[in-house]
């Protein structure tokens, strides 16, 4: 079997330093994702998205930075993480680019939380939440085949203060400069000699923490002055000026600015007066830069069109860009991209974005990228035509463990459920001849973790969470058409609802309707000088583009109205299966005695519960699945047995048949094959057992064996009927899949993902695509690493048996 990456979806990392777009080399985007570091060609014409997640460090990542390679066919990439560890990756341009790591170093005794390098050095800067800061030098040949690490000296911060930014910096021939600043309010500059690194001077200004430290020279020649910017949670960007020689630079016009003189205090004009071994230089405050509202993470320094620009990004939900006024060299703020403060809310689908915590200029200087709290970047180019920024399709992915996902009935559309408290429909773009995934909807946005998922019909899905009750949203009219017009989905349902939107305080999406542009605004309340919730009006232009949607209308429009609520459970929720002719939903809930380890049924035209609920399991039930023809439901649980309930008049369904020790140890997932009284299931004890009914028994016919327990089990019911598909996932990241003939059931065989395209924890659910053509097969795997991952499978090569 062959089997390759079709699509994967990841959110980013909230961590200022967990991004960099590589300015040489391969011009890819890395960005930390969950313990992975995720590849994006931000230029790519073809949106491809995630090209590859690099799996390596065993916590979060916190620190991503290329090192200056000066080549335009090799890079290396510095990465630090939560596990202590500081890792080296090399990449090279190819057929297919891929990184591998090359190097693992565990210096650090806590967390690394930032990397500094400048171009024409080989000495890189690391912090860590050790309290130190360590200098290390990259020991490598020409082609950097072979590359090595030494750590050069160690710089005790603690019990001051902890590093949250580093910036390095050539201040002549014979010495660098090291700004370091963190969770303290001061900067503290260090200038090297002989190699050693010594404290040179301690500015002050600020009055929160200092987020970002960033250089630069002021013009573009070697001799200019290096400018440094500092970004703080006191909302404001100070520029510092380190000067050669023993006179002062010219005092800045921005200091005599009458507007600042409420700041008067804190802009005080100290020289700090520093040496290397060779000269003498002064550093001084330069300007002050107000705009942002609110704490600021990132600021980033470009030449563009041969003048110097700052990038700011901030939690006020905006990005910056800085110039100074060439008559009065007051640093102004040219273009401000992102959201008005004005709009949002205090939910994210209420308008609040969260803040933008990261802030990267493309290697051309005409694009800009952000990342904001949801996990999705945002991508603006510059148009020279409208003379303006543009706002690009970029990508989109959960932001914690992906617990469910479903494909529709038809298999035109994937959605998946997290812990991140949304739920997200994936589908393909598809023009001129191109197709590309991407996000296109988020019918769910909540206020509790969401643990399961699955499809009623074509339109309609149910969600299980944290909460004890079950949700049941419909599709609204304005995602049908974006589906029918990006994705060629048609939905021949009638009576849909306009939009949805989440009211203040709320946790139901309630239907709304779309307006006309020059509709005016009516308020139905009582009382008419409340004034109306901006929330709750959408104009019907908002939701026509010619392209996915940016994660604006992600976050705020593209909700799904909620028809149902099913209650009944007295725990969160851990298991939903829908019947294959979408008239009945099984439900489960978290369990420790057989009061609770029930199994409930509903049905869908009148959303009432069959009586009675289905009793056998005395711990929580982890899966439940109705047969192909919907006369028996199979479900399992951690009490280690299986059990399989029979139809019978309506809708009943009796215990047919029960295995109290199917499994040795508890039993996580199960499926049914397409072929009839065929089950397969997945258990802690490491294997998966594939099971044949007959009669009254059912008798094991084959027992697969994998490293680690299996979380996941999935039958593929669209391939050949003589030949049985199905997907298992492990614990610890492994997907597999495997084939047999139906006549002889034992004869298995495996084929697993390779490592490098595998998941890098635990698989929560795989769901094969219905309605594909025999042969060419996807899957969707679903799983704590937080990606979404779709898998072409080939089958062309399974012999017949």
């Amino acid at each position: 079997m062959d089997i390759r990456n079709s699509f994967i979806s990841i959110g980013g990392n909230r961590n200022p330093a967990a991004a960099d777009w590589d300015t040489e080399g391969l011009k890819l985007l890395a960005f930390g994702a969950e313990n992975g570091v995720a590849l994006w060609d931000p230029s790519d014409k073809n949106f491809t998205g995630v090209k590859q997640i690099l799996n390596g460090h065993t916590n979060v990542v916190n620190a991503v930075k290329f090192f200056p390679t000066g080549r335009d066919d090799v890079a290396v990439l510095l990465t630090g993480a939560s596990d202590h560890t500081l890792r080296v990756w090399r990449g090279r341009t190819g057929v297919d680019t891929s990184f591998t790591s090359i190097k693992s170093i565990s210096e650090h005794k806590a967390a690394v939380t930032r990397i500094s390098t400048f171009p024409g050095s080989d000495t890189f800067v690391t912090g860590a939440s050790d309290g130190t800061v360590k200098i290390w030098s990259l020991l490598h040949d020409s082609d950097f085949a072979s590359i090595d690490v030494t750590l050069l000296q160690t710089i005790n911060l603690s019990p001051k203060y902890f590093p949250l930014s580093i910036a390095l910096a050539k201040l002549d021939d014979t010495s660098m400069i090291l700004a370091v600043a963190g969770t303290r309010s001061t900067i503290q500059i260090y200038v090297s000699r002989e190699a050693k690194f010594e404290l040179a001077a301690t500015l002050t200004g600020h009055e929160g923490w200092v987020r970002s430290l960033a250089f630069t020279r002021e013009s573009s020649d070697e001799t200019g002055d290096l400018l440094l910017a500092s970004a703080s949670q006191d909302k404001y960007i100070r520029l510092w000026r380190v000067h050669q020689g023993e006179e002062l630079p010219a005092i800045s016009n921005a200091l005599n600015n009458p507007a600042l003189g409420v700041l008067g205090k804190s802009l005080s004009n100290k020289a700090h007066r520093i040496e290397s071994t060779a000269a003498k230089y002064s550093v001084t405050f330069e300007a002050l830069l107000l705009g942002h509202e609110d704490w600021i993470y990132t600021a980033a320094w470009r030449f563009r069109n041969d003048k110097l620009q700052l990038l700011s990004t901030s939690e006020d939900n905006s990005l910056a860009i800085w110039e100074s006024d060439p008559a009065s060299g007051v640093w102004v703020c040219i273009t401000r991209l992102g959201e008005i403060s004005a709009q949002k809310g205090s939910t994210t689908a209420t308008g609040s974005a969260g803040g933008f915590w990261i802030g990267l200029w493309s290697p051309d200087g005409n694009s800009v990228t952000s990342l904001g709290r949801t996990g999705s970047w945002r991508l603006w180019t510059y148009s020279p035509t409208d003379d303006m920024w543009k706002q690009q399709v970029a990508i989109t992915g959960h932001v914690k463990e992906v617990t469910g996902l479903c494909w529709s009935r038809d298999g035109s559309y994937l959605l998946s459920t997290s812990s991140d408290q949304t739920t997200r429909l994936f589908s393909e773009w598809k023009r001129d001849g191109l197709s590309s995934w991407h996000e296109f909807s988020r019918p769910q946005i909540h206020g509790y973790d969401l643990n399961c998922i699955g499809a009623i019909t074509d339109s309609q899905f149910i969600s299980g969470a944290d909460e004890k009750l079950l949700r049941v949203f419909d599709e609204p009219k304005g995602v049908a058409e974006i589906l029918k017009k990006l994705c060629q989905i048609e939905n021949t349902s009638t009576n849909l609802k306009d939009a949805a939107n989440i009211p203040v305080l709320g946790l139901s999406n309630k239907a709304i309707e779309t307006l006309a542009d020059d509709a005016p605004v009516e308020n139905d309340g009582e009382d008419e000088r409340e004034a109306v919730d901006p929330a709750s009006i959408l104009r019907k232009s908002t939701l026509n583009f010619d392209h996915p949607p940016f994660e604006d209308h992600l976050a705020r429009h593209l909700l799904w109205p909620e028809t149902e609520k099913l209650y009944g459970h007295g725990y969160e929720i851990s298991a939903v299966a829908t019947s294959n002719d979408g008239t009945l939903v099984a439900t489960a809930c978290r369990a420790s005695s057989i009061d609770h380890a029930v199994i409930r049924l509903y049905d869908t035209k009148e959303w009432l519960e069959v009586k009675p609920a289905l009793k056998t399991h005395s711990l929580t039930v982890t899966a439940l699945q109705f047969s192909p023809d919907d006369k028996h439901l199979l479900s399992v649980g951690r009490d280690r047995q299986w059990a399989i309930w029979e139809r019978k008049e309506g809708a009943i369904y009796e215990l047919a048949l029960a295995n109290p020790k199917g499994h040795s140890r508890m039993i996580l997932d199960a499926s049914w094959a397409p072929c009839s009284g065929v089950f397969l299931t997945a258990g802690r004890d490491k294997t998966v057992k594939i099971w044949q009914l007959s009669g009254k028994e059912a008798e094991v016919k084959a027992t697969i064996t994998a490293a680690s327990p299996v979380t996941a089990v999935e039958c593929n019911h669209s391939g050949s009927s003589e030949i049985l598909t199905f997907a298992y996932g492990t614990e610890n990241g492994e997907v597999g899949a495997g084939t047999t003939p139906v006549s002889a059931l034992d004869q298995v065989q495996i084929t697993k993902v390779d490592q490098e395209f595998a998941p890098s924890k635990t698989i929560n659910q795989l769901a094969w695509r219905p309605g594909r053509s025999e042969g060419k097969q996807q899957l969707a795997v679903a799983s704590d690493d937080s990606s979404v991952r779709v898998y072409e499978v080939n089958e062309s090569k399974i012999p017949q048996a």
